[in-house]
């Protein structure tokens, strides 16, 4: 099963790379695969390359979907 997941876009570095926060982990990641990103924008990430700008409305539900699993599964 592959998992994407929305991650806020922190500091633009280099040639197409960004760090983004991943609940709270910060990671390098490509920025190949997606054009006119700005700080603070939300990126779908998966292996290393975020693969599309997300509205950040849908990206803060969706990363609310991820907290709420995560509660049911330390029950």
């Amino acid at each position: 099963m592959c998992l994407a997941v929305p991650a806020r876009i922190e500091q633009l570095i280099g040639d197409n790379h960004a760090i983004v926060n991943l609940g709270g982990i910060r990671k390098e990641v490509s920025l190949a695969l997606v054009e006119n990103v700005v700080v603070d924008d939300y990126v779908i990430v998966h292996v290393g390359f975020a693969l599309q700008k997300l509205d950040q409305e849908e990206a803060e539900q969706t990363l609310a979907l991820f907290a709420e699993i995560s509660k049911m599964d330390d029950l």
